[in-house]
């Protein structure tokens, strides 16, 4: 194998280039044996008519309309179109391009992709890749190599899985193809879900558009984002409809003052001097204080995620939020539930206490009765005392009361002097 030449500038495959700078570039003329045409076969890649296209004399690979360049080792080792989205996001979030990955990487995503998907129960995600892998360069001696200058790499802290991968993957280099790719356009035809998704924002920004006094402007938006100072075109920590003001991490500096606003938008669009420069928006802009409503956060969620390839994780997002909606009805009829289990209580309180309060008047009428009782019985007895003095003064014997409690004589005086009122009432009704 001959050596690696020196990068000096970076160059895509179907760029055009002289043979000196084709070999600069790291790309070599094509090299396809029979074993590598029969492990193809035998891998099924080779099934669909014109999938393949095998380079001719050509010593770097040329335009051809609806095929792209990849390699013989990348196919073996899991590769194959329509490109996975998971692969699209990462080549679109690290800036690189197949043709920058080792064959060792594209078996790196393969197994991660297998691990989610077939182990873990899930689509591929980004928090295990990035704790699990990074990026470095595949250079030496000040040489930056352009075919295969990208290597992923397991972190040395985080404990994976032992893939015993070969020191080097010799030759892969010269065994490159073209290999046809699904069209993706916006010609395709588009689901119902999208459809509908699509139509409902378009809605928004007609009336957004031509809403009476609320009328939206692109001079307007411009405004917006110039003076509360974020840059729409740089990444950031937080969604800028979560924006929380001048403390908020994506902020640059202060608003600005409305002459520098003035000024710069004047410099940004046909308004002259003689022309008004409008201050802020009509519409309340999304922000930390004005939350997004679900609907439209749902088709936010699905554009953004199929702009950068990551239609996969739409369906976990929507599955989260129907599982959090579940919780929230469940929340509600337990709420609800409580509520009526906490009247009842409060009716089952208010019954003991006009119990209690019953109860309470039973037992002073009875104790009122009681009192009522000893009075009568000491006037008995003081009479029976009396009528005692009377009869030894008569009949020379006395006549005591030992135990009043249970003397006979003595309770049928009480009953007689309880109930005499009524008695005599009685018989004088009668």
């Amino acid at each position: 194998m001959p050596p690696r030449t020196k990068l000096l500038r970076h160059t895509a495959p179907g760029t055009t280039m002289s043979a000196e700078e084709a070999e600069i570039s790291g790309w070599e003329r094509s090299k396809i044996s029979n074993q590598d045409t029969s492990a193809l076969k035998k891998l099924g890649l080779m099934k669909k008519e014109g999938a393949m296209i095998f380079p001719g004399d050509e010593s770097f690979p040329a335009t051809r309309i609806g095929y792209q360049v990849t390699f013989v080792d990348h196919l073996i080792h899991g590769l194959s179109t329509p490109i996975h989205e998971f692969l699209r996001g990462l080549l679109f979030v690290y800036g690189i391009q197949l043709h920058h990955l080792t064959p060792n990487s594209i078996l790196h995503i393969s197994i991660f992709i297998t691990l989610c998907k077939y182990f873990l129960g899930s689509h591929p995600h980004w928090g295990p890749w990035k704790c699990i892998f990074y990026l470095r360069r595949n250079s030496s001696r000040n040489i930056a190599y352009n075919v295969g200058g990208v290597v992923i790499c397991i972190r040395s802290d985080v404990e994976y899985f032992n893939v015993k991968f070969p020191d080097s993957v010799q030759g892969w280099r010269k065994r490159w193809i073209y290999i046809q790719e699904e069209c993706r356009s916006w010609d395709v035809e588009v689901t119902a879900e999208k459809k509908l998704a699509t139509e409902a924002l378009m809605k928004r920004i007609h009336e957004l558009q031509n809403t009476r006094g609320k009328e939206l402007s692109g001079v307007r938006i411009t405004v917006h984002f110039l003076r509360i100072r974020v840059q729409p075109l740089q990444a950031r920590k937080n969604t800028l409809w979560m924006y929380t003001g001048e403390e908020d991490v994506d902020c640059l500096s202060k608003d600005l003052s409305l002459k520098d606003l003035e000024k710069l938008v004047r410099r940004f669009t046909s308004l002259s001097k003689k022309h008004s420069v409008p201050s802020s928006c009509r519409v309340t802009p999304y922000n930390s204080n004005h939350a997004l409503l679900e609907p439209l956060m749902i088709h936010f969620i699905n554009l953004g995620t199929q702009f950068i390839g990551y239609r996969d994780t739409v369906r976990d997002l929507k599955e989260a939020l129907d599982k959090a909606n579940k919780r929230v009805d469940d929340l509600a009829l337990k709420l609800e539930q409580s509520e009526k289990n906490c009247k009842k209580a409060e009716q089952d309180v208010a019954s003991v206490e006009g119990l209690r309060k019953r109860l309470h008047e039973a037992e002073n009428a009875l104790s009122k009765k009681k009192t009522q009782h000893i009075v009568r019985e000491e006037a008995i007895i003081g009479r029976l005392e009396s009528h005692n003095r009377s009869f030894v003064r008569k009949m020379g014997e006395d006549f005591t009361l030992h135990e009043a409690e249970e003397d006979r004589l003595l309770d049928t005086l009480s009953i007689l002097e309880l109930h005499g009122d009524t008695a005599r009432e009685s018989i004088s009704n009668a």
